[in-house]
């Protein structure tokens, strides 16, 4: 049976490192990347604590635990790797938190891009788990006949969607509503977007403001890109390229913001005294860059944390009718906004 020392060996860290972060979500003991490292090892060995221990010292009954789940896996729906959007780490590690701490563990984490190679799908489908959460947007078509067998499945992100499945949402097309209206309350009325663009409730959120604050759509101002570091960085060189016809910009979420912040540096452009940036999401990499990103705040954190709840409660008494669940969101004001140049006005 793994041990915390064992994890705290392997991973090269205290044991006390390694309990801390299992029961502090938001644990300084360690980085980031040590954190990654400690829930990966967890995973890998199947780690359970001991419960009997644990429920003496909360003072719970000793035979709560049994009652409940046993395991459960992720699957990122939209992202090749999680690493490529902390947005998916943040909300994968709440699950794994609130897991820990019921005596369940995520045994696996999969991508969406494991399910579109039918040898691996069906390899996947094969494992036996109690429940699935499926974190962001994903197609529909592709997961059919994944989750055909699994009768207990909740869905996570901002993407409304049209499923069986319980839903734990963030409004990603009203958070895109919020960001544009900022811009304009700031006198922006030259607004581009950096994004994707099919099946994505964020630019349709951008679309539909324009046209109920009264401003044109400029299909020369807007880049379909993936939403990653490069390609905010290769959609901002675009605009840049194709046009210098607007004074902000509404990036669909923080990683892509980051890497168009980098390649508007590099065109000596100012922010926000040339253009103005904001984005959806508020990850922690948003409060370090320079400026400090303004952005749409999402609790990643709740989201995972509902999602589980209602998985593990599905899991103890049985499918019900399926629920949807809003979660709110507010506008974090930092630096990269401000008023439109001159030129603008």
């Amino acid at each position: 049976m793994t041990t915390l020392k064992d994890i705290a060996k392997e991973v090269g860290v205290s044991v006390s490192t390694v309990s801390r972060v299992l029961n502090m979500k938001y644990s300084n003991a360690a980085s980031k990347e040590t954190q990654d490292r400690i829930w990966e090892v967890v995973r890998k060995t199947n780690y359970k604590p001991n419960i009997y221990a644990r429920c003496l010292k909360k003072g719970a009954d000793l035979d709560m635990p049994s009652k409940g789940p046993k395991s459960i896996y992720c699957i990122y729906a939209r992202s090749s790797a999680p690493t490529e959007n902390p947005f998916f780490s943040e909300v994968a590690h709440s699950i794994e938190y609130e897991c820990y701490q019921n005596n369940c563990f995520v045994k696996y984490l999969f991508l969406g891009y494991d399910l579109s190679n039918p040898q691996i799908s069906k390899q996947i489908s094969d494992i036996k788990a109690d429940g699935i959460v499926i974190i962001g947007r994903y197609d529909e078509k592709l997961l059919e006949s994944f989750l055909k067998n699994h009768k207990h499945v909740v869905y996570t992100g901002l993407n409304k969607i049209d499923t069986k499945y319980d839903q734990i949402i963030c409004d990603g097309y009203e958070a895109a509503c919020m960001a544009v209206d900022y811009l304009y309350g700031l006198g922006h009325r030259k607004i581009a977007y950096i994004g994707e663009e099919e099946n994505e409730t964020r630019f349709l959120g951008y679309k539909d403001s324009l046209h109920r604050l009264g401003l044109s759509y400029n299909k020369e101002i807007v880049t379909n890109i993936r939403q990653s570091f490069d390609g905010g960085y290769m959609g901002a060189k675009k605009l840049i390229n194709r046009s210098n016809n607007f004074s902000a910009v509404f990036c669909a979420n923080d990683i892509t913001a980051t890497g168009a912040l980098r390649a508007f540096k590099e065109c000596a452009l100012k922010i926000p005294e040339d253009i103005s940036i904001i984005s959806v999401d508020d990850i922690e990499m948003s409060q370090y860059t320079s400026p400090m990103l303004t952005t749409v705040h999402i609790p990643t954190d709740e989201l995972g944390k509902v999602a589980t709840r209602i998985l593990f409660e599905r899991i103890a008494n049985g499918p019900h009718l399926p629920l949807k669940i809003m979660l709110p969101f507010h506008l974090i004001k930092r630096e990269s906004c401000g008023k439109p140049s001159d030129k603008f006005k």
